[in-house]
């Protein structure tokens, strides 16, 4: 069992989905949600597992086989590691089918991760 804590992406009043923390003009960041986007960004610091995400969300279908995106440069363990790493982020959901493993981008993390960093339409 995972000690991992997954993101907590909220429901937004009918207009899609919030994100985990505040936009960055909005107003400054408690420590938790700060702790919360730290995660994720941190899970997506690393070269690798930002191309396994990119790998994952641009893959047709919005779904990537583990066999389709283990070209990046370093060993099998070594990609399983890393996409190990992004679930437990919450950044994405996996799901065995015979031998494969399928991974999508978790609903709405995109949204959220560019709502965090959009500054305000001017109105």
């Amino acid at each position: 069992m995972s000690n991992a804590n997954v993101l907590p992406l909220l429901e937004a009043d009918g207009q899609g989905v919030a994100p985990c923390c505040p936009p960055l003009t909005e107003r400054p960041m408690t420590a938790a949600e700060a702790e919360t986007a730290a995660r994720m960004f941190k899970a997506l610091g690393d070269p690798v597992r930002l191309r396994l995400f990119s790998a994952v969300a641009s893959h047709e279908g919005g779904e990537a086989c583990v066999c389709d995106i283990s070209d990046v440069g370093v060993s099998q363990p070594t990609v399983s590691h890393h996409l190990k790493k992004l679930k437990e982020a919450g950044l994405l959901t996996s799901e065995r089918r015979g031998t494969w493993v399928y991974y999508r981008v978790e609903p709405s993390v995109l949204a959220a991760m560019g709502k965090l960093l959009t500054l305000p339409s001017a109105a």
